[in-house]
């Protein structure tokens, strides 16, 4: 699989701007996949804000994913059929999950009436925490437990594309392909802006 690294502010790519520095969730060197094997609850490497970009012909099969929401209602792939998809892993102690909630969600206003949907998904915290956490940003989307002992929906995403760091923010195409990656916090809403038009134009929507 070919991918397209983006590291800075390039109007001939992407026009991103990316963030770098952002608070650690963890020191830890371990690696998701290191952790879901030994059934560990450690925190997560923090990414360093860059994108990473899948052009069309190059994109894994879609992902096929189901889980349980934090309001208790099942959730799939499937719901997300035919939309450009966004997918923040998150947790609700995580300091760069926090600064970037309000850029999810000024991205998920932006985009309320078009052929977009947001996920979230949780990779640590119960149902109280969880939505503890999407009561105090005013998030109106939902995210699925995939928490230690399962972690079922991590390990469908990280078969086509690794996830070495939280938060990190996936858009799908509408085939449910990954197009683009973000590693670690998102460095605005511009730049998630950005990556959904871009993934929309290539539909047409």
């Amino acid at each position: 699989m070919k991918l397209r690294r983006v590291g800075r502010f390039a109007a001939a790519t992407l026009g991103v701007s990316l963030a770098v520095g952002l608070a650690a969730c963890s020191s830890s060197p371990d690696t998701l996949s290191q952790q879901w094997e030994d059934a560990s609850d450690k925190g997560y490497i923090a990414g360093d804000g860059s994108t990473t970009s899948i052009a069309p012909e190059a994109r894994t099969e879609a992902v096929e994913f189901e889980g349980t929401g934090e309001n208790g209602d099942p959730i799939s792939s499937a719901d997300f059929a035919g939309h450009v998809t966004v997918v923040n892993f998150w947790y609700a102690g995580c300091a760069p999950c926090r600064a970037e909630a309000p850029d999810l969600i000024a991205a998920y206003d932006e985009f309320d009436d078009q052929d977009v949907k947001f996920l979230g998904v949780n990779t640590r915290d119960g149902e109280a925490v969880s939505r503890g956490f999407t009561e105090e940003f005013g998030i109106e989307y939902d995210s699925i437990l995939d928490t230690v002992g399962d972690r079922g929906v991590q390990r469908a995403f990280a078969g086509k594309i690794p996830l070495n760091a939280v938060p990190t923010t996936l858009v799908l195409d509408t085939e449910g392909r990954v197009a683009h990656r973000v590693l670690g916090q998102i460095a605005g809403e511009s730049q998630l802006r950005t990556l959904i038009s871009e993934t929309l134009d290539e539909s047409g929507s």
